[in-house]
């Protein structure tokens, strides 16, 4: 058999950083035992010694109804992990694969791939900034270092680029804390900052779930 693969290597780079707190500052359960995350990766976690909160087995094992494979749920698993542990720390890994009766490994080379799972601690907001084709030749490149700038290093607000959002239409486009808006001009990276230090929705005209449809233009005698 193989060794453990890059899974392993980024486990163990992990392991002994600050015990991370949920989004309403908590303790995180299941850190006061910390489970050892120096066994191999291929090895499935032990039930009998993780600890795994029940809201978090509850979610995971309903999304794993949904699928006749089990690891089809990878993506909500991590996501609900994502969520309850505030990152996709070793630990909440190590849960999910629990629960999942999977590998860390299998879970971790999942979690890598995709951006929109955090790897490492972050701020109280995450703001994801489209630099993809459409919204870069809009100016998204620099409408990242303005919010990058106006964000700052106290870690509260967390700006990351992202590859797509899938939502061209309104490029330079964001996702704040998982709402899309956009698209966005002069002077809205200042103020997205802003609104999300005081604790307003930011550029809550921008937000696209608030965007006039086709079928809101149609007459009133097209309307079903």
């Amino acid at each position: 058999m193989s060794g453990p693969g890059p899974g392993f290597e980024y486990i163990q780079e992990l392991q002994g950083r600050a015990i991370p707190r949920a989004s309403d500052g908590s303790r995180t359960p299941g850190w006061d035992q910390p489970a050892d995350l120096t066994k191999d990766p291929a090895e499935i976690p032990d039930p009998a010694v993780i600890h795994v909160a029940p809201a978090l087995r509850d979610e995971i094992e309903a999304a794993m109804a949904r699928y006749p494979d089990r690891r089809s749920a990878a993506l909500p698993a991590l996501k609900a992990a994502q969520r309850f542990h505030g990152w996709c720390s070793p630990q909440a890994i190590l849960e999910a694969a629990c629960v999942m009766r999977v590998t860390p490994g299998y879970l971790t080379a999942v979690a890598t791939f995709y951006d929109m799972f955090e790897l490492e601690p972050k701020g109280r907001h995450s703001v994801y900034v489209c630099t993809n084709i459409s919204c870069s030749l809009r100016g998204a490149d620099a409408l990242y270092e303005e919010i990058a700038a106006a964000a700052g290093e106290d870690g509260e607000i967390n700006v990351r680029h992202f590859e797509c959002l899938g939502a061209c239409d309104i490029a330079p486009m964001v996702s704040v804390d998982n709402v899309y808006y956009g698209p966005l001009g002069k002077g809205d990276a200042k103020r997205l900052v802003e609104d999300l230090r005081a604790g307003r929705e930011p550029l809550p005209e921008l937000r696209l779930a608030l965007r006039r449809t086709a079928a809101s233009e149609l007459p009133a005698e097209h309307e079903q």
